[in-house]
Formats: C-alpha cells, sequence, structure tokens
C-alpha cells in the first residue's frame, strides 16, 4: 500500500524561470539514471526478496526515489515558467515546448521516452544490489554535473539535497550487500583458485596484490 503525502519531501524553489536547464533537468525525470528508473528497479527487485529486512529497505528506498521525482517534476514546472516557447530552448527536448504546454514528459534531456529497458533486475539479490549501488553512484554523478552548471541558489540547494539522499541509499545498500555478500551467485561461483588469479599482461609493473601467472592457460 501507498500513501500520497501532499507535503514534499523538501520544499524546493527557483530564484527565476530558466527553461533550457528545465530541459537538462528531465535527465534526472526520465533519464536512464534518473527517478523514475531507480524507484521501479528497487521496486520491481523487491517482489523477489525473501530477506523482509532488505526487502522493507529496498520498498522504502523506491518510495522515496518517487518524492525525488516529485521533486524534480516540481523544479522543472517552475524552472519552465508560464509561457511556451521554443525560442527559449536551444539544445535537448522541446516536446513539453510543443506538445504537453510545459507539463514535464517522462523523456530524458534529449527526448527519448522513459523506458523499462533502463531497469535492471536478475533475481540474484547480490547482483541487484550491486546494480543498485551503481545506480546510485550514477546518479551522484549526474546530479554534480547538473550542479555545476546552474547558479541559482535556491535551484543548487535542491540539487544538493537530492544528491545528498542517493549518497545515504548508497550506505544503505553497502550494508544489504554485506549481509549476503556469500549468498546467490557469490556462492555458487567464483570459488574456485581462477577466480583469484591475474594474468599480469602489463609489462612493466604489478598492479593488483593477488597471485599471478605470467600468461593465460593454454
Amino acid at each position: 500500500m501507498f500513501m500520497h503525502d501532499k507535503k514534499l519531501l523538501q520544499d524546493v524553489k527557483v530564484q527565476k524561470t530558466n527553461p533550457q536547464y528545465a530541459v537538462m533537468l528531465q535527465e534526472q525525470l526520465g533519464g536512464a539514471n534518473g527517478e523514475l528508473t531507480a524507484g521501479l528497479q528497487y521496486m520491481s527487485q523487491s517482489f523477489r526478496v525473501l530477506d523482509p529486512q532488505i526487502k522493507d529497505m529496498m520498498l522504502d528506498i523506491a518510495a522515496e526515489e518517487f518524492s525525488h521525482m516529485e521533486m524534480v517534476a516540481t523544479t522543472i514546472n517552475l524552472l519552465n515558467g508560464q509561457d511556451v516557447d521554443v525560442n527559449r530552448v536551444g539544445v535537448g527536448e522541446i516536446e513539453t515546448q510543443v506538445l504537453t504546454g510545459l507539463a514535464p514528459l517522462l523523456v530524458n534531456a534529449s527526448g527519448d521516452p522513459w523506458t523499462a529497458h533502463y531497469v535492471n533486475e536478475t533475481g540474484d539479490l547480490v547482483a541487484d544490489l550491486l546494480s543498485d549501488l551503481a545506480a546510485e553512484q550514477r546518479a551522484k554523478v549526474v546530479y554534480e554535473y547538473l550542479h555545476r552548471q546552474i547558479n541559482d541558489p535556491e535551484v543548487r540547494k535542491t540539487i544538493d539535497f537530492l544528491l545528498n539522499r542517493e549518497e545515504a541509499h548508497n550506505q544503505l545498500f553497502r550494508q544489504a550487500l554485506a549481509r549476503v555478500a556469500q549468498t546467490g551467485s557469490n556462492r555458487d561461483f567464483g570459488v574456485t583458485p581462477d577466480s583469484k588469479l591475474y594474468f599480469n599482461l602489463s609489462q612493466p609493473g604489478k598492479y593488483f596484490d593477488m597471485p599471478q601467472h605470467p600468461t593465460p592457460p593454454h
């Protein structure tokens, strides 16, 4: 069961309209590393999880990602302002100017529609948690790029909050991974000596502190 709280997770504001930046922010609404993708990925993965604590954690984080999506969409609305004007969007997605009357679409910054192909789900908890860690890290990178390209202090405040929440999720996923690190695909594969062998094919120099074999076996 889900409930809608009419209050945003954190209030969002903008100092002034900026339709071109609204286009860029679309990446975190309908992009591969955006909030919709994260929310649906963690929710989808949770359906198969037997550990009740990890299942709850995934659903809690998924619910928060949807609240992030709400914050991003609200910020996009504020940045777009009230007047459609395709001339104010120089590069990227223009659909909201000519199709939806400025209502945010589930598209990325280039106007490509969101797709379920963005969602990673394997049924193996170790693999899924590693995928989730990578997803949070990629989201942080996108938010960092967005943060660098806006001077509006109110928008920066929103992005800074969202970026730090992604790191909080990162920490939770790491804790969950530590709990199941020896299960699933980690239990069934990668347990022979071959899994700890490094072929030193770069000369000169040793890069990893692992047992080495000078050349691959024939």
